[in-house]
């Protein structure tokens, strides 16, 4: 009986060690929760477009790197500024928080196409940028 317990002890030891150090994954829920619209337009040639770029595909890069899966960016660009804010649920890996980010991003420009604001919150993460600076 004794030599029975030391395999079962061995073998629960060992399975704690292959599997209790295993990261947990989750995967990201992208269900649109709300997407909101600044009702005020940019027009074609506007340089708010190109600082638009730079904001949102700095949110996509920098936010998962970050410790706290949150990030604020202002685009460098002085003649127009854009602002922008994008986090994500600390449960989520990187890569799974890019991916969130991403379908947010995709949901908030296919709703507010060509609008000086717009934010979209997803289950798991959410972005947002505006003409002028905010927190939120």
């Amino acid at each position: 009986m004794g030599v029975y317990h030391l395999k079962f002890g061995a073998a629960i030891i060992i399975m704690v060690l292959l599997y209790g150090t295993t990261m947990v994954r989750s995967i990201p829920n992208t269900n649109v929760t709300t997407v909101l619209c600044n009702s005020g337009k940019y027009t074609a040639g506007d340089p708010f477009a190109t600082s638009l770029a730079y904001v949102l595909e700095e949110l996509l890069t920098t936010t998962p790197k970050h410790k706290t899966y949150e990030s604020y960016n202002i685009s460098p660009y002085p003649n127009a500024f854009a602002y922008g804010h994008g986090s994500c649920n600390r449960n989520l890996t990187s890569s799974d928080c890019a991916a969130c980010l991403g379908a947010a991003k995709t949901a908030m420009l296919d709703s507010c196409q060509s609008r000086i604001g717009a934010r979209a919150v997803l289950h798991d993460c959410a972005i947002r940028y505006e003409q002028y600076p905010f927190t939120d």
